[in-house]
């Protein structure tokens, strides 16, 4: 730390800085901070202007200004830019997170990047980069009105922010960096033109805490960091990085960022491990010295050089990370009552109470189709259902709620206490101590083939039909609005499908009120022992065996597989053609949520390789038909 450039950097801030002050801000005695003072005009780095008689008696306080050699001398220490980390989801955020990223959330009317954005700004700080990735267009009017860039993280939904400044290490690199997250919130401009050592900013935690604790010399010069303490410095809020500082430390995050195991990582890991020397261990325990930052490095534990940072120590709420909602609300009021967000002033209407009565909100797994989030009134837990991305299209949201109604009787469907057949949102009982159905337990099995037996058996109907023809027919038509299919052979097994579409018609199968989407995540488990089958979004009538398929497609079945879940449903050996069925239902079932797949991945959601997974089911057992027709 070049506590000299410090000196200077705050007298060029403020000129009437007294000594007294400027020992505050350093976290320095007074002797010390008078020392640097006369350190600095000896150095011809500053000159007094003017002298008070208090002054001259005390030797306490007096104007000071920077020499042409001070201003020269805080060149190398200019802040060139920052980087912003926005790309991740917020799940702790939900509701609010399902419509806006954390960062562009408001605190007190301001949106908090925007915050970030203009004390840089007061500070000199034009250079700002943004690293976004979920609902990234949402940030595209920042480039505008402040003149910000924006930097994409393709992988912002399957690792931690240790990805993001990877992503943007050629932005950093070379330079002296302010590195922010978009939820930080800073009462007072923390921000400098100069900064003359790398910090990063610190709380003070009074009791046990789980956040990193700093430990740290009588300098301020971080020595390690733990994780949990008691009565400690703790890492709260933004950092600033200099170029030396990212010279030694981008070469050992970019070897982490190629190491597996490492995706969950933030970047405060990898300055952690190279603290405590687990870094230096890690490449020890490569075979290949390439991944080392440096091959000479590697199987040399002790060799990595640690960068210099030091605290910067905060004063009390000048600078939140909010973690969640309820900490958001109990900062800002207007979050209380009125969050403007569409799904909490629905749950509000739907119970009669005002959103502050709405409590421990959080983000149940993110489906296929919907977001969901668990949240309690009263003390009692339930369910909202928001529906995804271009749901719209593909569910009938007037159907579902039929379907629900003829099961209701059954009394085997969730507790559904609100449904708007309109825009798809529902809200339902959250049955606590539950579970989903385990694809590989026979007992689990089991049981959901009797709910689905009771179900078919029931005499249940709606008015619409589950029409697996128009289905494809009609994701094609959607896919195919956006370009071409991505499948090579696409064509050939489109015809092949056709082929499994028209054998089925000429066998004349029963149609009963079928479940069509039965996934284990649909059969709940209760504490009591009762099952419960929910989500009725693609129900409609049709051969039953359909859910038999369904069901051991989305396991992830092999053929032996497939065949046992067939006679565990029927109870008995299947006959030929109940075979077939089962067959041609799991080809066109794979085939139909391959070209799903397709769909929402135009949309902007990618689900990995369930395309391809599917995609196989459909060759496979069309080839299996065909190999014993009927």
């Amino acid at each position: 730390m070049d506590r000299k450039g410090i000196v200077c950097r705050y007298i060029l801030e403020k000129p009437q800085i007294t000594q007294r002050e400027l020992a505050r801000e350093l976290h320095v005695s007074l002797g010390t901070a008078n020392r640097l003072i006369k350190e600095c005009e000896a150095d011809g780095l500053l000159e007094a202007v003017s002298h008070t008689v208090k002054a001259v008696e005390k030797g306490l306080e007096c104007s000071y200004q920077l020499t042409a050699h001070g201003q020269s001398y805080l060149k190398p220490y200019r802040v060139d830019g920052a980087v912003i980390l926005a790309a991740g989801f917020g799940s702790r955020f939900v509701p609010l997170t399902f419509e806006t990223p954390k960062g562009l959330l408001e605190v007190f009317g301001e949106r908090m990047i925007e915050r970030q954005i203009r004390q840089l700004h007061e500070a000199g700080i034009q250079n700002i980069t943004i690293v976004v990735g979920y609902l990234k267009e949402k940030f595209e009017y920042l480039i505008d009105r402040y003149g910000v860039k924006l930097l994409y993280n393709p992988e912002y939904s399957s690792k931690n922010n240790l990805a993001s400044v990877y992503h943007a290490r050629d932005v950093m690199r070379g330079k002296n960096m302010y590195l922010l997250a978009s939820d930080h919130w800073m009462r007072d401009n923390l921000f400098h033109t100069y900064e003359c050592a790398s910090w990063y900013s610190a709380a003070y935690m009074d009791g046990e805490t789980s956040e990193w604790c700093f430990i740290y010399d009588k300098k301020g010069k971080v020595l390690d960091v733990q994780s949990g303490g008691h009565d400690a410095w703790v890492m709260y809020g933004p950092a600033y990085l200099s170029a030396e500082f990212l010279n030694q430390f981008l070469p050992v995050l970019e070897a982490y960022y190629h190491m597996p195991g490492t995706e969950q990582l933030y970047w405060e890991h990898v300055y952690q491990e190279l603290l405590n020397g687990t870094a230096s261990a890690r490449f020890g325990r490569q075979a290949d010295a390439q991944s080392a930052p440096d091959s000479s490095w590697a199987g040399k534990p002790g060799h990595l050089s640690v960068p210099e940072l030091y605290v910067n120590f905060r004063p009390a709420d000048s600078v939140y990370e909010f973690e969640n909602l309820e900490e958001l609300r109990g900062f800002d009021p207007k979050y209380k009552n009125r969050s403007d967000n569409e799904a909490m002033e629905l749950i509000a209407q739907v119970f009669h109470v005002p959103e502050a009565e709405i409590r421990d909100i959080r983000c149940v797994k993110a489906g296929m189709t919907n977001q969901s989030f668990l949240f309690r009134i009263h003390g009692k837990a339930y369910i909202c259902r928001i529906p995804g991305p271009g749901t719209g299209l593909l569910i009938n949201r007037r159907q579902e709620a039929d379907a629900f109604e003829a099961l209701k009787p059954l009394g085997i469907s969730e507790h559904v206490v609100y449904f708007d057949s309109e825009t798809g949102y529902k809200i339902s009982e959250y049955y606590e101590g539950s579970r989903n159905a385990d694809a590989s337990s026979e007992p689990d099995m089991r049981r959901c083939m009797e709910i689905l037996r009771q179900m078919h058996r029931s005499g249940a109907s709606v008015k619409h039909r589950f029409d697996i023809r128009e289905r494809i027919g009609f994701y094609e038509t959607l896919c195919l609005s956006f370009g071409e299919i991505p499948f090579e052979d696409y064509k050939e097994v489109r015809g092949h499908m056709t082929e499994l579409m028209d054998l089925l018609d000429t066998l004349n199968r029963p149609a009963v009120l079928a479940h069509v989407d039965s996934v284990t995540d649909n059969f709940l488990f209760l504490s009591d022992g009762e099952v419960k089958l929910i989500d009725l979004e693609y129900a409609g009538m049709c051969d039953p065996l359909i859910d038999v398929a369904m069901c051991a497609i989305y396991s992830y079945y092999d053929e032996e597989q497939v065949d046992w879940l067939i006679r565990l449903y029927l109870e008995r050996e299947p006959s030929q053609e109940e075979r077939t069925v089962v067959y041609a239902y799991a080809a066109l079932g794979g085939f139909l949520w391959s070209l799903w797949t397709v769909y929402k991945h135009y949309l902007g959601q990618e689900f990995g390789e369930y395309s391809i997974i599917m995609y196989r089911y459909a060759k496979r057992y069309y080839r299996k038909i065909f190999q014993k027709k009927l």
